[in-house]
């Protein structure tokens, strides 16, 4: 009798269109799932994906609520895609993006009572510069020491949380504020103009998108961008060219951290307008999928953020009408991360039967 198994063979050569399709085989697999969880839990899993996929953005204001929390994410994930196609690990995003917030938004406060145009322009420099410096720590510690970026880059996200945890809760606390833990209201020049009339889509989406196609400019058409993928490649290949290493993994945290620092200062100065604990709800980690399921490019970036931020409002909704906690959120999240990664074997592997006796 013969039998036919299956073997993974390595690729003679990478298959573009399967690099294609691995963010489409991760969605696919993540709904299969999702709608088993739901079936498991008792709910009809075709209403329960309704729920959490359709009925958020099924309004002009649920989308609207999609492209406010898409804005973060793209903006971060372009910035990772910088450290990514050089295949340095910054992990640590989340921090950098507190401390443009601290940066910037203490220019707000300080200014409180101040207007002027140019008021939130400093606010943006000020977040650029905060996250900036705060990425630089990590680079400096790699390019000096050696350092694992991972741990350095994800350790200082703790020290810029508890930097922001004192300040809102000490010196920057609100005087009228009852004591609670959170800084005063940003005075209206201090605040990200709206783009429409009752929505909460503000000018950081317009940002965002000057700076992914700026990213995309400098990918495909600069030297610096093409250092980044040799060096992202083959360190050796990369060295033998004459590239300086040190250089760009410097440069690439720095422009990473600058815009997770403006990431940060948009939310704070836009739909929040004031500081306090919790500014983020982990858009530095979130970006990381949104970085590797749009394939480190401008335009997947673009949809993928789209779909991760899908995921947020979608958990909304899941607590409302499912009366589900709303951390179903993250393990939507976490599924497309799995099968995400699980479908990378794709691309340098492929599936083959061999015939046995």
């Amino acid at each position: 009798m013969n039998f036919f198994l299956p073997s993974i063979v390595l690729r003679t050569q990478n298959s573009s269109s399967v690099n294609f399709l691995v963010p489409l085989i991760a969605i696919v697999f993540t709904l299969l799932t999702g709608s088993l969880i739901f079936s498991l839990l008792g709910f009809d899993p075709i209403y329960s994906l309704y729920t959490f996929f359709i009925s958020p953005i099924s309004s002009l204001y649920g989308f609207s609520e999609l492209l406010v929390k898409a804005t973060p994410l793209a903006l971060i994930a372009i910035g990772l895609s910088y450290c990514f196609k050089n295949n340095i690990y910054n992990i640590g995003a989340e921090g950098q993006l507190t401390m443009g917030a601290i940066f910037g938004g203490g220019v707000a406060i300080y200014f409180y009572n101040v207007e002027g145009f140019w008021l939130l322009p400093l606010m943006l420099l000020a977040g650029v510069l905060g996250g900036s410096l705060w990425a630089l720590i990590p680079a400096l510690l790699k390019t000096k020491f050696n350092t694992n970026e991972i741990l350095t880059s994800l350790m200082l996200v703790y020290v810029a949380t508890f930097i922001l945890d004192y300040l809102v809760v000490g010196p920057w606390k609100d005087p009228s504020g009852f004591s609670y833990p959170k800084s005063r209201p940003f005075n209206e020049s201090a605040r990200m103009p709206e783009l429409f009339n009752g929505l909460r889509v503000h000018f950081g989406l317009v940002i965002t998108l000057i700076l992914i196609f700026i990213s995309w400019f400098i990918f495909s058409k600069t030297i610096f961008g093409f250092q980044l993928k040799v060096s992202g490649l083959s360190i050796k290949a990369a060295r033998f060219a004459g590239f300086n290493q040190n250089k760009l993994i410097i440069s690439a945290f720095i422009i990473c951290g600058g815009f997770a620092g403006l990431a940060g200062l948009g939310e704070v100065s836009g739909p929040i307008g004031l500081l306090y604990r919790d500014i983020s709800p982990n858009y530095g980690f979130t970006a990381i999928i949104v970085a590797f399921l749009g394939r480190l490019h401008p335009i997947g970036i673009i949809f993928s953020s789209l779909i991760i931020a899908l995921t947020y409002l979608g958990a909304e909704d899941a607590q409302i009408f499912l009366q589900i906690p709303s951390a179903v959120g993250f393990i939507f999240q976490g599924l497309l991360l799995f099968y995400l990664l699980g479908a990378e074997l794709l691309i340098n592997y492929k599936i083959q039967f061999g015939k046995i006796s």
